[in-house]
């Protein structure tokens, strides 16, 4: 946490001096616009690095923060975004002001500078407005059709939710509403891939209590990701088995019946820091019957090289969130192998969910919130 929040300090401040640069100082904001606005982009680092640093436990107090302050982050990000951009087109500028130097008169610099911090200022609030707006809606259900070996049982369902990330601002409502959508598929199983929470069994318990009214045949399944351990993953482990969720730490169990298939889970892959945990594929399929189907729940779609290896046919994921806001999504790909959808890796399938909430600014752009009904076809037909 203290290193996160120092490298925060450093980014953020860097960051606000940029916007302020740009949308204050280059476009020559009159008064008393330009000290509100310069007030505005000192304060707002500050209040948010303290903010989340500081201010836990009492959700009546931090609740509040979190919102504000993540609801800025988010804004920030595209509002760089859109400087950047702009300071694209300056070079573009300077470099046709080599032919023609009545481009560099400071009226037409000023000029530009005002179009471009305005556009800048437009373009951003609008992404991040779209962007709570999908994260804040009605979650979509993703159909997916996956084939398999070795499967015996035509039309078996799996309801998939991963990333829900349920923490300062998000909610009981929002779990409850997640929850009725799951019942509504009736669902033969239910697996959860990581990432449910962002704080303490003491602080979250009231707010996945709705997860004990999930109804599937064949039970509700849990693996671990990274947020658990920064959130007391022994803790949440014992209390959703209070819940009726199963969580799978390293094993695997057999679902379906007869033509079922072999349902396999692993600790997330950054659980080796962690005592008494830590990611063992080897020990999750040992035993299988290579005739039947296997399927392993990982949390980070980078286990399926591991489980390539002992030729599980379908790795089920979530941890990337498809990227949650471009263009983060080409970032993702220098740490993920796979980022949203299906793919294949030698004769391994993945499915990577883009998450079911959201972490930090509550915003999505062109990555929205899914639960995943994934419908597993026999290869034989």
């Amino acid at each position: 946490m203290l290193i996160f929040m120092l490298v925060l300090i450093v980014v953020f401040g860097g960051g606000h001096y940029y916007l302020y640069a740009r949308l204050v100082r280059d476009p020559a904001l009159p008064l008393p616009w330009s000290k509100v606005a310069t007030a505005f982009l000192v304060a707002m680092p500050v209040f948010t690095v303290a903010g989340l640093a500081f201010v836990r436990g009492r959700r009546e107090i931090a609740s509040p923060v979190a919102w504000v302050a993540y609801v800025w982050m988010g804004l920030a990000a595209f509002l760089l975004l859109g400087v950047f951009a702009g300071d694209l087109v300056r070079l573009g500028v300077r470099i046709a002001a080599i032919a023609s130097p009545g481009l560099r008169e400071p009226e037409r610099r000023l000029f530009l500078s005002r179009v471009l911090g305005g556009l800048a200022a437009v373009s951003g609030l609008g992404f991040a407005a779209a962007g709570m707006k999908s994260a804040l809606g009605d979650t979509a259900i993703a159909k997916v059709k996956i084939v398999l070996s070795g499967l015996g049982r035509p039309g078996y369902r799996i309801v998939q939710i991963s990333d829900v990330h349920v923490g300062p601002t998000i909610g009981v409502a929002f779990v409850r509403d997640i929850v009725a959508k799951i019942n509504a598929l009736s669902p033969d199983v239910v697996v959860i891939t990581g990432d449910l929470v962002d704080g303490s069994v003491a602080e979250l318990k009231d707010h996945v209590a709705p997860l004990a009214d999930i109804r599937a045949k064949d039970g509700v399944f849990f693996v671990t990701g990274n947020h658990e351990y920064y959130s007391g993953a022994d803790a949440w482990i014992a209390h959703l088995a209070t819940l009726g969720i199963r969580v799978l730490r390293n094993e695997r169990v057999s679902v379906g019946g007869a033509g079922g298939f072999d349902l396999a889970g692993v600790d997330d892959h950054s659980a080796k820091g962690w005592k008494g945990h830590g990611e063992d594929v080897p020990g999750a399929v040992a035993g299988r019957d290579p005739s039947r189907a296997l399927v392993l729940l990982a949390h980070q779609p980078l286990t399926t090289f591991e489980a390539a290896k002992h030729k599980v046919d379908l790795v089920l994921s979530g941890h990337t969130h498809g990227g949650q806001m471009v263009p983060w999504n080409h970032a993702v790909k220098l740490q993920q192998p796979f980022v949203a959808g299906l793919y294949r890796h030698e004769g391994t399938q993945v499915y990577v969910s883009r998450g079911t909430g959201y972490w930090g600014p509550p915003m999505r752009v062109g990555a929205p919130a899914e639960i995943t009904e994934i419908e597993l076809v026999p290869a034989e037909a």
